[in-house]
């Protein structure tokens, strides 16, 4: 069985900025009140009992660093 490999030609165009419209952004107060619940839980958990809670905490804190870091956006 052979494949046939294409090439693929790529044209370059060069961005026009007058064509790009500037939306004003607006954050979303969820994304802000999602991670201060998250950080309070964290200190709760670290005040009462750091050592028994020490898993529950870094569960939250993984949760927090990926979760809000890289999948969330507070302008979407």
């Amino acid at each position: 069985m052979e494949f046939l490999m294409g090439k693929v030609l790529v044209m370059p165009v060069v961005p026009d900025p007058k064509r790009r419209k500037a939306a004003p952004r607006k954050g979303d107060p969820r994304y802000i009140e999602g991670q201060r619940v998250i950080v309070e839980a964290m200190k709760y958990l670290a005040q009462s009992d750091p050592t028994k809670n020490k898993s529950a905490i870094e569960l939250l804190s993984e949760h927090f660093r990926t979760q809000f870091r890289m999948s969330d956006s507070p302008l979407s």
